[in-house]
């Protein structure tokens, strides 16, 4: 498998969505500035706490990413 940046990005915001949806916070990121990058990869629009579908169509990204 090659490295491809879209598929890294991807699953990196998955894992910091998946700590704000259980109610973690980062000091350095809000929660509307990861569901922007989110949005970047994604091409979809999130609004503030929509972490569980953020991480869904990452989940679907990843997959894509990774089977192609």
């Amino acid at each position: 498998m090659t490295y491809d940046p879209r598929r890294f990005g991807a699953v990196m915001l998955r894992g910091h969505l998946k700590m704000l949806d259980a109610g973690m916070k980062n000091s350095r990121l809000s929660g509307t500035k990861i569901l922007a990058k989110a949005s970047e990869l994604t091409g979809k629009k999130y609004k503030r706490g929509q972490y569980s579908i953020a991480i869904a169509d990452l989940n679907n990204l990843i997959e894509e990413l990774t089977n192609a």
